[in-house]
């Protein structure tokens, strides 16, 4: 199994994609720590399956978008299954309003929830990965990290930035053994709890012929292909790989 050994610390785990990466890297041999904000029922449904697979799970409710949470998270992880070798950053919103209708609210509690996040996580597990001189950061993307779309200026902000955050990570922190890349998803076939923030498909619902057209393999991506993804980039199998994204978006977006 591709991650006997490591710990992994999984943000938005506790549906769609984040579950899927859980799962994933359960079946390849690696303990976890699992996040979601508030759903305690789902996140420890999540870390029930994973627990069948043989992994040690830390289930822990936290807002990543405050500091102190997440230095709180990452102690309790390393007080229960020692450092973090492996940290997806998978938690993200991504609301849709014109530019002159984002509140001031609206915009920070993105930035903090895309993009803050990601600093306070590393922040609090890179010293540890310094210490053994290994360790790989995987920050989930999205199509807003290559291109601009309308009414999401926050969200292309945030995620742009996002991909800036990981390029920077990786100059830096090569030297110490630690990678840094990006999985930028496609349409995935995902359970979506918030209408508002697709409204592109309130014309066309994912699958139909409209979004397929889109897309030159002709179907909706699963979050199981997204979760490959990540177990390749966390794997050795990925070692001389850093500063890079993975767009599995089914050729969505070529070049």
């Amino acid at each position: 199994m591709r991650l006997t050994g490591r710990t992994a610390l999984i943000t938005g785990a506790s549906r769609n994609i984040g579950r899927a990466i859980a799962l994933a890297f359960a079946a390849e041999g690696a303990d976890l720590v699992l996040n979601t904000r508030v759903n305690r029922e789902e996140l420890d449904a999540v870390a029930a399956e994973c627990r069948k697979a043989g992994a040690r799970v830390v289930p822990v409710l936290g807002d990543v978008a405050d500091a102190a949470a997440v230095e709180a998270m990452v102690a309790e992880a390393r007080a229960a299954l020692g450092p973090i070798d492996v940290l997806v950053c998978n938690a993200a919103i991504r609301p849709h309003k014109p530019v002159t209708e984002t509140t001031l609210e609206d915009w920070h509690r993105v930035m903090a929830v895309n993009l803050h996040s990601a600093f306070y996580l590393v922040r609090a597990v890179v010293p540890g990965m310094k210490e053994r001189g290994r360790g790989s950061l995987i920050a989930i993307g999205g199509q807003s990290s290559l291109t601009g779309r309308a009414d999401t200026a926050a969200v292309t902000a945030a995620k742009t930035g996002l991909l800036g955050f990981v390029r920077a990570l990786a100059a830096e922190l090569g030297p110490a053994g630690i990678r840094a890349n990006m999985v930028i998803p496609g349409f995935i076939d995902t359970e979506r709890r918030y209408a508002d923030w697709y409204p592109e498909f309130r014309k066309a619902p994912p699958g139909a012929p409209e979004q397929l057209r889109q897309i030159p393999l002709g179907r909706l991506g699963r979050p199981e292909e997204i979760a490959d993804a990540c177990v390749f980039l966390a794997s050795d199998a990925a070692a001389y790989i850093t500063g890079d994204t993975i767009r599995v978006m089914g050729g969505r977006i070529i070049g």
